[in-house]
């Protein structure tokens, strides 16, 4: 299955995350990552609810202090990883440089004081695409299993 991603996350205190070769100084607060998987989202997803991994791209040095709450994870044939990244810029707090290396934008990870779901949902309804809300690698693999028992698609 094909398609993008929302990560919710919740940061308890102030953070300083050192990747591979950048360092972000993140507030506390609630971070909304977007993603795109474009070989096997349902994969993807639960890759990122696992916290023993190989720490490889940025959001993974995030996870490794923060908590992930959830994801929402939107089957499309279509890139929509900026299109949705676009959306979500227009209401949190961007941090720069973070994860964003194969689209045209500054960030993929927005802060907000608030949890962001309702905004994120309203975000994917007025774009009109349909979306599964997962809370442990587990669902994110069932979600995957389901898709493809419906289309045929391995």
């Amino acid at each position: 299955m094909k398609g993008a991603y929302f990560l919710v996350i919740h940061l308890p205190e102030e953070s300083e995350i050192t990747t591979k070769g950048r360092r972000f100084f993140l507030k506390d607060g609630y971070y909304v990552y977007v993603g795109s998987a474009m070989n096997s989202l349902e994969k993807r997803v639960a890759r990122h609810f696992r916290r023993q991994k190989k720490l490889h791209w940025h959001i993974d040095f995030l996870l490794k202090d923060a908590e992930l709450l959830r994801a929402y994870m939107i089957p499309s044939e279509e890139r929509l990883e900026e299109k949705l990244s676009v959306e979500v810029s227009r209401h949190g707090e961007p941090v720069e440089g973070f994860g964003a290396g194969d689209v045209r934008v500054e960030t993929n990870l927005y802060r907000f004081d608030e949890e962001p779901d309702a905004l994120l949902i309203r975000i994917l309804k007025g774009l009109g695409l349909k979306w599964k809300r997962v809370k442990s690698e587990r669902e994110a693999i069932e979600f995957g299993e389901e898709n493809e028992a419906r289309t045929g698609e391995s």
